[in-house]
């Protein structure tokens, strides 16, 4: 399958199918109010989403909690990282009260890494989904955590509370994960799956492309996160968010993203979003079903 190389890409600009449209509307500008009132962190914002127009013009926002400093300096992350601020034990509830305001079917709710935290942050993510579900007793929550080192009594203190969906993303192939994920391991996060799986919640996973993985080491990808029990995969385009972070090495084609969706599904996946600007929450309300 076609990419474009790097040589290619520094004489070119972004291939058109990478470009998006400026944030605009009712819609975005009542979620933009309401994530600021609300002192409220998204991905869309600390992750520099380039679907953030897209998903907050439809009236939908990824929450982020724990606060919007990292512990980890992943290389290919936007969000901050250094020294987190203290817990806020508030934050469930406001949470909880946006979502309500913004009248969501769906939300969707990750965090930071907390490794500061003796329980990675876990029981906060408790707090969080019960607060939703009692503001919200009919929305449909999907979580993406963060691997809580591994610790099972963490990541079963998530699981315990039901959400409908939980996601863990291993971001990229075994061989880049040293170097693209800081403090991460793929074969723990594959745990921290399978756990998931096993429990009856419908897991989640996702990775980013163009960092130098080949075509063999993604299908070898998405037989790993089958065989963990992963039902639902999304697959996009890395983009570099600044010139410290890792340098995009190729640009996948939308042919190519077609190929990974279709092997995916056949692979057994229940849903496979494969495409340059899918993220992790993109069309997240659809895999609940």
């Amino acid at each position: 399958m076609e990419s474009i190389n790097p040589t290619q890409e520094r004489k070119r600009q972004k291939p058109d199918w990478l470009k998006i449209q400026i944030p605009a509307g009712q819609e975005y500008s009542e979620v933009k109010q309401i994530v600021a009132e609300h002192k409220l962190h998204t991905i869309c914002q600390s992750g520099k989403c380039p679907n953030m127009g897209e998903c907050w013009g439809r009236g939908t926002a990824t929450f982020m909690i724990l606060g919007d400093i990292c512990t980890r300096a992943c290389r290919f992350c936007a969000v901050k990282t250094g020294k987190p601020d203290a817990v806020d034990t508030q934050e469930p509830v406001r949470v909880a009260e946006s979502i309500k305001l913004m009248k969501l079917k769906h939300c969707v709710i990750t965090s930071v890494d907390r490794d500061d935290l003796a329980d990675g942050g876990s029981y906060i993510w408790a707090e969080t989904i019960k607060a939703v579900k009692l503001l919200n007793p009919e929305t449909t929550i999907e979580v993406l955590i963060p691997d809580f080192k591994g610790i099972v009594e963490n990541i079963q203190r998530v699981i315990d509370e039901k959400p409908h969906v939980i996601s863990h993303n291993v971001e990229t192939v075994r061989r880049l994960t040293r170097e693209v994920r800081r403090n991460s391991n793929y074969d723990r996060s594959l745990t921290v799956l399978k756990q998931i799986a096993d429990s009856g919640t419908r897991a989640k996973s996702g990775v980013m492309l163009g960092l130098g993985e080949t075509e063999a080491e993604v299908l070898e990808t998405m037989d790993d996160l089958r065989t963990a029990g992963v039902l639902v995969m999304t697959i996009g385009q890395y983009l570099q968010p600044t010139k410290e972070h890792l340098e995009v090495q190729t640009f996948i084609t939308p042919q190519q993203f077609k190929f990974y969706e279709e092997s995916g599904l056949t692979k057994g996946f229940r849903f496979v979003e494969s495409g340059g600007l899918v993220r992790s929450s993109y069309h997240a309300e659809k895999h609940v079903l």
